[in-house]
């Protein structure tokens, strides 16, 4: 497993940590409906808009660096130095004032003038890490789109990369919305065309049983997810995803089991109180 594949898997294992703090993997269907009426159309987010306004808190000295690196970026005229640049804006964004999306944006725009293989990859994952533990619609949707955008291009350049395909097939499984679950297919043929041509690839394997999950198609996301258990016993994203497979098929006594055996792995004490509070429901 590569190190592009290790980040996509950490950053899953937190969110579905997370979502024992806010809620399921899978919503009802009548939950789904009502967000359907009274949500037609999802927001938009302007990354323009969000820089201003983070910029706009900021002290003058701090205002003064970041427009002036803003200002270097449109007077240069080389790539190279445009690149520099961003990659500073995004540094500075990261470790200055924590803000996430600031930092991905730059990320992204200096990794689509790098234009490598290896950038582009970067970005990619780091705009599905964190679309992934996103509850606003409209920053959930940009991310999505930036992330399919920035895999696309390294799948142009090269084809071959397995990682970038179920990268590309995961940011439209974890960025579609109620009003669009065929974006949740779109993106499980995509993992579907690695799967096949590797079976073994538990990465693969893992996201097309987070698909399934997230479609609410349990009875194909079960096998998928026992096959990377068979292979990964310690995989506490796959346990705990398993687990709420189980429980949302029904299968009281195995959904248990599953979050018994997750609760082994986890210390935080939110987390071991939500999951007793899981399996005291199934008994």
């Amino acid at each position: 497993m590569n190190k592009s594949q290790i980040l996509v898997i950490s950053g899953g294992v937190i969110l579905v940590l997370a979502l024992f703090f806010f809620g399921r993997t899978v919503a009802h269907k009548s939950d789904i409906a009502s967000v359907q009426s009274e949500h037609s159309d999802t927001p938009t987010f302007d990354i323009k808009a969000l820089l201003a306004s983070e910029k706009s808190k900021l002290s003058l000295p701090q205002q003064t660096y970041v427009n002036s690196l803003e200002s270097s970026v449109v007077r240069g005229d080389v790539k190279i130095q445009q690149t520099r640049i961003f990659r500073q804006l995004a540094g500075y964004w990261k470790d200055s004032v924590q803000s996430v999306e600031a930092y991905a944006y730059y990320t992204g725009e200096a990794s689509k003038l790098e234009n490598s293989e290896k950038s582009l990859t970067f970005a990619a994952q780091l705009f599905l890490n964190n679309l992934r533990r996103v509850g606003d619609p409209g920053i959930k949707s940009w991310m999505a789109s930036e992330a399919k955008d920035l895999f696309q291009k390294a799948l142009l350049i090269n084809p071959s990369n397995d990682s970038a395909r179920i990268g590309l097939g995961s940011a439209y499984i974890f960025g579609s919305s109620a009003e669009n679950p065929q974006e949740v297919m779109q993106g499980i043929q995509q993992i579907i065309k690695v799967s096949q041509k590797d079976s073994s690839n538990m990465y693969a394997q893992l996201m097309l049983g987070l698909g399934g999950v997230v479609s609410g198609q349990y009875e194909k996301a079960i096998p998928r997810l026992k096959k990377v258990l068979a292979f990964e016993p310690g995989n506490l994203e796959a346990l705990l995803t398993i687990a709420e497979a189980y429980e949302r098929s029904g299968d009281k006594e195995n959904a248990k089991k599953s979050y018994e055996t997750a609760r082994k792995m986890i210390t935080m004490p939110e987390v071991l109180k939500e999951i007793d509070h899981r399996i005291q429901q199934l008994k």
